[in-house]
Order: structure tokens, then sequence, then C-alpha cells
């Protein structure tokens, strides 16, 4: 097919009428969800985009959603490709604006977009002010999924720190008795949520603390808290901040001779791709970011397409463990 794929193109291969493929990709009209979904798979063969200009000329609407994200300390790439997708799968195309700042230098910054003209939606990662919602202009649709705090810091359900409990009571059950966390910064929500939540399972049941060391995200923090304990605390099981942390314990154990899981299990966080590449591989906690910021587009789309009614998918439970060689009964 020469040139640019048509909409007409789209109901041809999809066997509908223009109109259906309108109100298909507009989320608009009484559809069955399997002609959307049909319609969907065609223009995704095609390669067909809708004209955007030509939209906004017939309707005011733009097709275009701001995202606004502030300025993190680690790569927002995962949740950012997730809104993306569910942006893109229901024909709008998402635009990045990181915003630093004060929570009311970042809230002027949502209203001004909101009231540009440019978007038909604003979806912020970051808190608001309380002032903010009132500011935005009614037919622009507004969702705030604070998943982080004010000083761009985790927050919310990414701060969600239950696994570490499920993490020490798998661990227990296979026989460790002693364990060590290597905490992420203090004033961190997620850090300060972990260490808390590993102090209270390890009183709970019954287990020896060998306490709360390194204050870091850094593999220094893991590596330095290893070199400093004594030969006596094997066999022992360290929960890592993140997978950083904990390369840097299995660094630390390995210069000391120490085997895993023979002396030393070793738990990590985030789930970086790295770790399953590791030897031995890398347990971690996996907090499917992705499906975070999926699931926000969905309901910013769904505000916009008016559905107050839709049912939007659950949102998968967050701090999925994945079980890798670096755990293990200890073998002492």
């Amino acid at each position: 097919m020469a040139g640019r794929p048509t909409s007409r193109d789209v109901a041809r291969l999809a066997g509908v009428t223009q109109a259906t493929v309108s109100y298909a990709l507009s989320g608009k009209g009484s559809i069955s969800p399997e002609t959307r979904d049909r319609v969907k798979a065609a223009a995704r063969e095609l390669g067909y985009q809708p004209n955007l200009a030509a939209r906004a000329m017939r309707t005011r609407r733009t097709g275009r959603i701001a995202v606004v994200m502030g300025i993190p300390i680690y790569n927002p790439v995962q949740m950012l490709a997730g809104a993306g997708a569910a942006a893109a799968d229901a024909g709008f195309v998402m635009e990045v604006h990181s915003v630093d700042g004060t929570i009311d230098e970042r809230s002027q910054r949502i209203v001004e977009l909101a009231g540009s003209g440019q978007y038909e939606g604003v979806l912020s990662f970051v808190p608001a002010s309380d002032s903010a919602p009132g500011a935005i202009p009614p037919d622009v649709g507004f969702v705030v999924a604070a998943s982080f705090d004010e000083a761009m810091h985790s927050a919310g359900e990414l701060a969600d720190a239950s696994p570490v409990a499920s993490l020490i009571t798998r661990l227990a059950d296979w026989g460790h008795t002693r364990f060590l966390h290597v905490a992420g910064e203090r004033g961190f929500a997620s850090a300060d949520s972990r260490a808390q939540v590993f102090q209270e399972t390890v009183a709970h049941l019954g287990l020896e603390n060998l306490g709360v060391v390194g204050h870091a995200w850094t593999g220094e923090a893991g590596l330095e808290a290893i070199r400093s304990l004594p030969a006596s605390a094997r066999p022992l099981a360290v929960v890592a901040a993140n997978d950083l942390v904990a390369v840097g314990a299995m660094r630390g154990a390995a210069e000391r001779g120490w085997k895993i899981t023979h002396d030393i299990s070793v738990t990590g966080w985030d789930n970086y791709d790295v770790g399953r590449f590791l030897w031995p591989a890398l347990t971690t906690v996996d907090n499917n970011r992705a499906e975070a910021g999926r699931h926000a587009m969905r309901r910013l789309i769904a505000l916009l397409r008016k559905a107050d009614n839709e049912v939007l998918p659950a949102e998968p439970p967050r701090g999925q463990i994945i079980w890798r060689e670096s755990t293990g009964p200890p073998r002492w």
C-alpha cells in the first residue's frame, strides 16, 4: 500500500465502516469489545496514526496528553513506558514534561500545561497542591498518581515494604536464624518502611537481628556491611535495600571466602535486568513500575472519555518477589 495508511484502509482491513474505526479508536460509541479489538489490531498492522491536527479542528480535541514527572534520582523509563503504551493504545500521543522545584512551582507548571490548549489531559506523577485541581480548565482531564513525594522519593504503593516480611519468613522457613538489613538512605519513605518492616518481622519471628546498617543506595554500602561483620556472623541472610547494595554485599562475601548460599543468602530490590545474569542470579523484588504507569494513564483516559463506569483492570500486586539462586537454606 503506497502512502500513509488512512482510516478507510483500517476499515477495509477490519471489515467495518469508517465511523466504526473513529469510534473504536476514540473510545466513543457502543461498540463491542471484539470489534474494538479488531479495529485496533488492524490499525497496528497498518501502522495507522490518527491525523491529530484534523481531529483537533473538527472536535477541538488535540489527541495529546501531558505527563508531568519531577527530576528523580532514578530512571523512570519503565513507568513512562507503561503510561505511553496505554496512551498509544487509546489513540493518544503522550508528551513528558520534567519539572523541578517546590510543590507550588510544579503545580503552577501543571496548571500552565492544562491551560495551554495543547492537551486534552494532564497526568502528574508528582504531588500537586490542593489548589491545583480548581485551576484546571473544566474541559481538561487531570489525574494525580503521586508515585513520588515532594523530594521525588518513591511514595505510595512504590514504597510498600510488605515483601520484606515475605522474604524474611521464607528464609526463616529454610533455616536462617540471623538477619542483617543494609538499608537505603534515611528520609526515603521506601527505605524507612523497609527498615521498619525488617525490625518488626525479625522480632516477631524471634530471629537474631544483626542490625540495620548502611543507609545508602550504593554498592559500597553492601560491601562495607559484609566486611564489618565478624566471622561468627555466618550463616546469615542479608536483606539489601536495592540490587546495587545486594551486589556489593555479594562482592563482600566473595572477598571473605563466604559461599552463597552455603554461608550467606542475599536479596535485593528493583529487579534490575543485570540481576538475572549474575552468578549466582540475584533474588529480588519487582515493583512493576511499568504497570503502575499504565494503570495511571488508563485512569486519565477513562476520565477523558467520561467513562466513570468503566471497569479498569485490577492493578497487579506491587512487590513481586523473584526467587533466584542467591538465596537458599544455609548448609552448616
